[in-house]
């Protein structure tokens, strides 16, 4: 059996009891540590707090280990019970999916443990959830490479009245581009979008495509380390948002659509005061 299952937003103490049980019973516990990490880290440290409450050992499983040896992952699953840890929500990344599929196609059985992800913890802000559109991920820039995809999906979302969350770039255990060059894998040390960078990139692209999607008066949510003791939740304009040190990653951004009066009076409770 292959079990996915989701460690929430926080820390170590976030895992369900269903998901605990699952652990505890697996011969192999694999972490996932390139789409998000928990509030510790994939750290040293981290991984010991992990290991104390399972029991037993707990190997970080890099995008590297699980795109291109997934396969040694599930041979194991074909004979024992493993355990794929996935913070957040077992399906908030595609990369998981791509798994549950690559396990059916071997016969693998598969039990998915779910937990709470950014998909549904945004509604913390008073957001309503059913009043968001199409989430849009917001990648770095580089000095050739400035996409601008995701436009056209917050337009669309603003122009229905919907609320946009921006899910911003994370880049950890990225091999450098000189380095694939040469043959030999040398890796960038981890970089995290920041919510200022992710405005200063919008508006960027607003500048340049000029369809009226939003401006730096546009009235957005900030959100850092969201589900953690210490999570940050501040609402203004993209123009103040820009200004403000949000602390450690992960970040993330909801640019508001339309609002009814009780959103209006739950972003109050985060708006800046002047």
């Amino acid at each position: 059996m292959l079990y996915i299952i989701g460690l929430g937003l926080g820390d170590e103490k976030d895992i369900t009891l269903k998901g605990l049980e699952a652990v505890k019973k697996c011969e192999k516990v694999y972490i996932e540590a390139y789409t998000s990490l928990l509030s510790f880290g994939i750290s040293s440290d981290g991984l010991s707090n992990l290991e104390k409450l399972y029991g037993k050992p707990v190997t970080v499983a890099d995008r590297e280990m699980v795109e291109e040896k997934a396969d040694s992952i599930l041979s194991q699953a074909c004979n024992s019970d493993v355990a794929f840890l996935v913070v957040g929500d077992p399906f908030g990344a595609t990369t998981h999916t791509d798994l549950v599929v690559r396990a059916k196609q071997i016969g693998v059985d598969i039990k998915v443990v779910h937990n709470a992800s950014v998909m549904n913890a945004i509604g913390v802000c008073g957001l309503q959830l059913y009043r968001y559109g199409e989430t849009i991920s917001i990648p770095f820039f580089t000095e050739t490479w400035r996409p601008d995809s995701f436009y056209g999906k917050i337009k669309r979302n603003r122009d229905l009245g919907l609320h946009t969350l921006c899910l911003l770039d994370i880049k950890v255990k990225e091999p450098s581009l000189e380095s694939l060059c040469r043959g030999k894998k040398i890796y960038e040390p981890p970089r995290f979008m920041s919510i200022g960078t992710a405005i200063e990139q919008l508006l960027e692209v607003e500048q340049k495509l000029s369809e009226s999607a939003y401006s730096e008066d546009t009235v957005c949510v900030g959100f850092a380390r969201l589900g953690s003791d210490d999570q940050i939740i501040v609402a203004g304009t993209m123009k103040k948002l820009q200004t403000l040190d949000f602390g450690d990653p992960l970040h993330c951004l909801v640019i508001v659509g339309e609002t009814h009066d009780v959103e209006e009076e739950m972003l109050g409770f985060y708006s800046i005061k002047e």
